[in-house]
């Protein structure tokens, strides 16, 4: 495994960091889930992501469960705040009260008593930001959170923030988690040479695009027993509907990056993993599994190098599906 900054922070985190979004809680049993994180520590994971919206809260306490008995300095505990977690009014968004209460029940759930890095799961635009950042910065205060960070910001709302925390003397987002991959580019327009003037890292999601740059879904093909677009209870696969599970031509492009991966000596879905970071501004990159071999796979690619003749192909290969318009990162309308 290899390690990186998180942002210009003096946090070291593990280049492939775990998540568990939709399996843990949900899509797998916990016995494999356990598995899951077992694998990612025997492969030299130390970074753990989670949100308390994931399978709302089981998420969690089976990574909980899971990391209990580790040397907890060994490890960095990621958890994200903002989504639905309750019927009122309050039990959303980025108020001081939410952001309070949410992060005592996360910390009460992973069996911690504090998170490394607590995340902003999307931009509050019901909420000031002043508001937001002194509660996340008396968390910090209090010992319960050692960094901040954000989820799927765009890049005035990143630099309004580090501004308002330079004027009000609090501390500063050091990351953003944004969806990232060979073929959703989005951030690289304008929120990363933000974050890059910020000193704000990357913690990029999906950068196997939720499986579709594994190769596994097949052009005329069902999907493969057990994949993510089979699972109904977890809800992928409605999210695999929505990513283009049903382009043919997008499935056909994706074999065609076959032959390149071969070359590297890598598996596709490995090549997409190491694809995503030869940015040099994505700190970790998040993987989730089903089964722990799944995890031994995608760790192979920390530390893998490639050269620009490659990555030019890639891009040839997929060439206008690559969606790169800014736009499309957007956090909710206000709640009612």
């Amino acid at each position: 495994m290899e390690f990186r900054h998180l942002g210009s922070s003096g946090l070291v985190v593990s280049e492939i960091s775990y998540g568990n979004w939709i399996t843990h809680g949900s899509q797998v049993e916990e016995d494999a889930a356990v598995g899951c994180v077992r694998a990612a520590l025997d492969e030299g994971i130390t970074t753990f992501d989670t949100a308390d919206v994931y399978a709302q809260g089981r998420a969690e306490e089976v990574l909980g469960r899971a990391l209990k008995g580790e040397r907890r300095d060994g490890l960095e505990i990621f958890s994200k705040v903002f989504w639905p977690m309750g019927p009122g009014r309050n039990d959303r968004g980025l108020s001081r009260k939410h952001i309070v209460r949410a992060a005592e029940d996360s910390l009460r759930r992973l069996g911690t008593d504090y998170l490394d890095l607590y995340q902003a799961h999307r931009f509050d635009y019901a909420t000031p930001l002043e508001e937001t950042l002194r509660a996340f910065d008396d968390l910090v205060r209090q010992g319960k959170v050692c960094y901040i960070g954000v989820s799927e910001w765009r890049a005035e709302e990143i630099e309004r923030a580090l501004k308002l925390a330079d004027e009000m003397g609090l501390d500063r987002i050091v990351s953003n988690q944004p969806q990232y991959n060979m073929l959703w580019r989005v951030i690289e327009a304008e929120v990363v040479p933000a974050c890059e003037r910020g000193g704000v890292g990357q913690i990029v999601w999906s950068p196997i695009a939720q499986g579709l740059l594994t190769g596994k879904y097949r052009p005329g093909q069902a999907p493969p027993a057990g994949s993510r677009a089979t699972d109904e209870k977890g809800g992928g696969a409605d999210f695999m509907a929505s990513r283009g599970l049903e382009d043919q031509e997008l499935l056909g492009r994706i074999q065609s990056l076959r032959p390149l991966a071969e070359e590297a000596g890598l598996s596709l879905a490995q090549l997409a993993v190491a694809w995503v970071l030869q940015n040099p501004n994505v700190s970790s990159a998040i993987i989730g599994a089903s089964r722990p071999q799944q995890v031994k796979e995608n760790t192979s690619a920390a530390g893998v190098r490639l050269d620009a003749d490659l990555m030019r192909r890639i891009d040839d290969i997929l060439g206008d599906r690559i969606e790169r318009d800014p736009s499309h990162t957007v956090s909710p309308p206000q709640r009612p």
